[in-house]
């Protein structure tokens, strides 16, 4: 299981809500990503956390991986970044999109645990 704490949330985090698109990226975020990304941190990282069928877990939200993009796993393991769109997907899926459902947005708060199986 790869294990993630949430260390920042960016200022403009909120207002991605009503989109219910969620960004995540590692503690190197650049300061013009880091306002409307959550920054997270890794306690655990497998080799290929992200599939289809599998979870993602924020706290005690818990979300199925419905589809993801082809580099979504090479992003998140390098640089802790994809964004999570709590929507159905689109038609091409962007290289670093990763769509769960159900399709509400989730709770997150500075220390967070983010788990993905």
């Amino acid at each position: 299981m790869t294990k993630s704490v949430v260390k920042e949330i960016g200022v403009l985090v909120p207002t991605f809500k009503e989109d219910k698109i969620l960004i995540l990226f590692g503690p190197q975020a650049p300061k013009e990503l880091r306002e409307m990304a959550v920054i997270h941190e890794f306690e655990n990282l497998e080799e290929e956390p992200l599939k289809e069928g599998g979870t993602i877990q924020f706290g005690d939200e818990s979300f199925t991986i419905t589809a993801l993009g082809n580099l979504a796993n090479k992003n998140f393991k390098e640089l802790g970044h994809i964004s999570i769109y709590f929507q159905e997907p689109m038609e091409e899926v962007l290289p670093g999109a990763v769509f769960a459902a159900p399709h509400g947005f989730p709770t997150i708060n500075e220390g967070t645990v983010i788990s993905v199986k």
